[in-house]
């Protein structure tokens, strides 16, 4: 089981394993999205970009972060519901680059709508191998609060 609501606290920080984007990640992505932009699929168009090789998408490696997030199994069975999410993508992640997450509590609030549950905002920062800052983002989800004991 995961935490509940009451065993996090703002600035509460953990790392998560890596992974390496593989070519087959990126094409496996674009296939999936139709997101076919020549920056993600056209090694020979890269060649001729600031970039100089094909990158992964944004939401690829929003996507990979999410994972990254749950393998930490902090949220297993205890978060219900994601409020929403938001990302600025700083610098390209290219096929082989390493990338892991650092996933912080930024704040918390109860549920006003139900007592069960609370409001956390988790700050994402996806470092890569060289310990450059390449995606940050904000996610905002349910936790519930730990069932009252009876009596």
């Amino acid at each position: 089981m995961g935490l509940y609501y009451e065993d996090l606290h703002v600035g509460q920080s953990w790392k998560s394993a890596a992974r390496t984007i593989t070519e087959c990640d990126i094409a496996t992505f674009a296939a999936l999205t139709s997101d076919m932009h020549p920056l993600h699929t056209d090694a020979e168009y890269c060649r001729t970009t600031e970039f100089g090789e094909r990158i992964a998408h944004g939401f690829l490696v929003a996507s990979l972060a999410s994972g990254l997030g749950f393998r930490l199994q902090i949220t297993d069975g205890t978060i219900t519901a994601n409020l929403g999410t938001s990302w600025k993508f700083k610098n390209p992640v290219k096929i082989g680059d390493t990338i892991h997450l650092i996933m912080t509590i930024s704040e918390m609030r109860p549920s006003k709508s139900n007592p069960s549950q609370g409001v956390v905002g988790r700050s994402y920062e996806v470092r890569n191998q060289r310990n450059e800052v390449c995606a940050i983002g904000e996610v905002f989800v349910l936790f519930m609060r730990r069932p009252a004991v009876q009596k």
